[in-house]
């Protein structure tokens, strides 16, 4: 099982960016995906979930609409579109897989985010 998160950098507030979660050795449809992030110091927090057919998306209430989570279950990747950044967000970005049914629970490796000018 891996996920691997990518497109994490240094932006400056304001700007945006995207990052792309690959997932392989599960069957990706199944799975509820969600982004978190843990800045220095700080608890792993939720930033955005989508079920496993996409139909729902949940966001934490910071992200104030300018997070979207998306799924490509053809691809079995999840992405983040990250758009007016702010300097409190820099952090480690995680990319997790759930499966309530089959009691399965992933992590990525994680992707920092630096907002900063």
């Amino acid at each position: 099982v891996q996920l691997v998160e990518s497109g994490g950098g240094l932006v400056q507030p304001g700007g945006s960016l995207r990052l792309s979660c690959a997932a392989s050795g599960f069957t990706f449809i199944s799975y509820d995906m969600s982004w978190y992030r843990q800045a220095p110091g700080k608890e792993r927090e939720l930033v955005a979930h989508i079920t496993s057919t996409g139909g729902r998306r949940n966001y934490a209430d910071s992200m104030n609409g300018r997070f979207t989570i998306s799924r490509d279950n053809a691809k079995n990747m999840v992405y983040l579109q990250m758009n007016s950044l702010r300097p409190e967000e820099t952090a480690v970005y995680y990319c997790r897989a759930v499966s309530g049914l089959r009691g399965r629970d992933y992590w990525g490796q994680g992707a920092q985010v630096t907002v900063s000018s």
